[in-house]
């Protein structure tokens, strides 16, 4: 605690209303966040109690920014108030800044040390709101340094120096997603003793009611029919993207999870260091997302499940992003020179038909649209697609951003000036994505690097595991969307390449130079181009199993996962025939 100071984190308050809370850019920009994402309507309040130290005239001070500033677009649909037990401070924030930064509040007489502060939206459209600070020294102001915000946070919330200590672990698991759950439950069932560790509430990643991605690929599959009885048994029943949430079953994902004894269970924490001992992670560090404690996971082994490779990137793991060029590969996909370009991600959206018409406010600070560029759709899913090429990490808050605006643009056109509006005229826009379904970012280097030739070839391994189906699948902006929205598009083609069933060779599941690391997911050691057919769910999952089953005989003959392959393939092949 400093004295004079109180901090409130947005995460800690005790009812988020109709606010959610946001951590997909913790590493950028130093915490998660509360948003108001009610497609423009205002949400309900979020309220929480504040214990003050002593009366007096406080100084506010709110993190936030202006979140379409970052396009000089006119106007700031993030709005919101501070209420101090229900009385407005009379400041509207969410209006400077196209970077996060500290709004002042003005100031505030606190005539009862235990107050009721509520964040009041106005508009629906995403305000956001990362901390409030309360000082008694009118002077002062917040730092902004992240390194120095980063200390003040923390003593201000009276964080310990380090953290609690979750206990040892035979193995951790960071990444709930398919690929994560599915690598848990088949270590657990082996007999290891499994930390599952995920940033959000609920379990499933892309498979979530979040994101809302259907699972692809095939699973039971020669030459190990077996591998792909656990995603069958998380997996939702109906297929789909962008359908209401009861489709994904989050619940059948946790119960499945809950039910194994050797499973400790971490949601909402976020990993944000390791520990290493020469090349091995020694432990990973977790915030929570909401109070910003961090937890020590100590294990001999890892597994990075995280998508962005995260886990990995903090130990120093080798790794790639972006596209190879085809001197480098000799893969025929490639594009001639490489270059920065990912595959993007999709903020998926639905409407729903209402037995009268339904309005939707204008958004001058959306992208524009008219008659020719506008989409004539009521929904949108995987090729609503943006940020190919922007930094899939470091600015995937604009990348998101972007799909915001493109979505609330282009649904304000259809609702208020398409010459055919009535076409849509009984349409809510009821849900859209906050979280982005995201596609590519790093890819983890193992001793075998898959490339296209290995698949389309039929290249055999001995270490051939679990088993690709889905097309050799590659995003590329749309051409007419590139003509009407150049360098900023977000309609995206799909080219496939079909491929036979193909297993790839289980020695692209874990790092080249962490000796203790697994990876499972997009960010597992294949080209660009190759991870055009891993990348599906179904798939992931299995890759999940079969890393389950490699702890296990890790744990079991005191070795590496790259001894696993050198000397105990024989005993992984048994496990993955049964």
């Amino acid at each position: 605690m400093i004295k004079g100071i109180v901090f409130v984190q947005s995460g800690t308050f005790n009812d988020y209303g109709g606010w959610v809370l946001d951590q997909q850019f913790m590493d950028q920009m130093g915490s998660s966040y509360l948003i108001a994402h009610g497609l423009g309507k205002a949400v309900k309040d979020a309220t929480t109690n504040v214990n003050f130290p002593e009366t007096g005239e406080y100084k506010v001070w709110v993190r936030t920014k202006d979140w379409v500033a970052p396009w000089k677009a006119a106007g700031a649909p993030g709005k919101f108030e501070v209420l101090v037990d229900g009385k407005s401070l009379g400041t509207v924030f969410g209006t400077n800044g196209a970077k996060w930064n500290w709004q002042e509040g003005g100031t505030v007489e606190i005539k009862n040390i235990d107050v009721k502060l509520a964040l009041h939206d106005l508009t629906g459209f995403d305000g956001r709101c990362d901390a409030i600070v309360f000082s008694l020294d009118a002077k002062f102001a917040p730092p902004t340094e992240p390194g120095e915000l980063e200390q003040f946070r923390k003593k201000a919330l009276g964080l310990p120096d380090n953290p609690e200590d979750a206990g040892t672990f035979d193995l951790v698991v960071v990444g709930g997603g398919i690929a994560g759950e599915c690598a848990a439950i088949s270590a657990a069932r082996s007999g290891l003793k499994v930390a599952l560790v995920h940033d959000r509430p609920v379990l499933g990643g892309n498979n979530s009611s979040e994101v809302r991605v259907h699972l692809g690929g095939e699973i039971n599959l020669p030459p190990y029919p077996e591998l792909g009885n656990i995603v069958r048994e998380i997996g939702p029943v109906k297929q789909g993207n962008a359908q209401p949430p009861e489709t994904y079953e989050d619940g059948k994902k946790l119960k499945a999870v809950e039910r194994e004894k050797n499973i400790s269970l971490f949601l909402n924490t976020h990993a944000v260091k390791v520990e290493k001992i020469g090349n091995k992670i020694s432990a990973v560090i977790g915030k929570d997302i909401r109070t910003l404690r961090e937890t020590r996971f100590a294990a001999p082994l890892f597994v990075d499940c995280t998508g962005d490779g995260s886990v990995g990137f903090l130990a120093g793991a080798e790794f790639r992003m972006g596209r190879e060029g085809r001197g480098e590969t000799g893969e025929t996909i490639a594009p001639d020179k490489g270059d920065k370009m990912t595959m993007g991600s999709s903020v998926q959206w639905y409407s729903e038909k209402r037995d009268k018409p339904v309005k939707f406010p204008e958004c001058p600070w959306a992208v524009q649209f008219n008659e020719k560029t506008a989409q004539k759709v009521d929904m949108g899913e995987w090729d609503w697609e943006t940020g190919m090429n922007r930094d899939q990490i470091s600015e995937f808050e604009f990348v998101r951003d972007y799909g915001l605006r493109v979505v609330y643009g282009n649904w304000a056109f259809l609702k208020n000036k398409f010459t055919e509006r009535a076409k849509f005229a009984d349409n809510e826009l009821s849900w859209v994505a906050y979280i982005a379904g995201k596609r590519e970012s790093r890819r983890l280097l193992g001793d075998v690097i898959l490339c296209q030739q290995d698949i389309e070839g039929a290249k055999k391994f001995p270490d051939a595991c679990a088993v690709t189906t889905w097309t050799i699948d590659l995003h590329y902006p749309e051409p007419a969307n590139s003509k009407d929205f150049p360098g900023e598009e977000f309609r995206s083609i799909a080219k496939h390449v079909k491929i036979n069933p193909y297993p790839i060779p289980y020695r692209t599941l874990y790092s080249r130079n962490i000796e203790n690391l697994f990876m499972a997911g997009r960010n597992i050691s294949v080209t660009h181009v190759a991870l055009g057919t891993v990348r599906v769910m179904r798939t992931t999952g299995m890759m999940g199993e079969v890393i389950g089953m490699a702890a296990s005989i890790c744990k079991k003959n005191n070795t590496s996962p790259r001894g696993v392959y050198e000397k105990y393939l024989r005993e992984l092949i048994e496990m993955m025939k049964n």
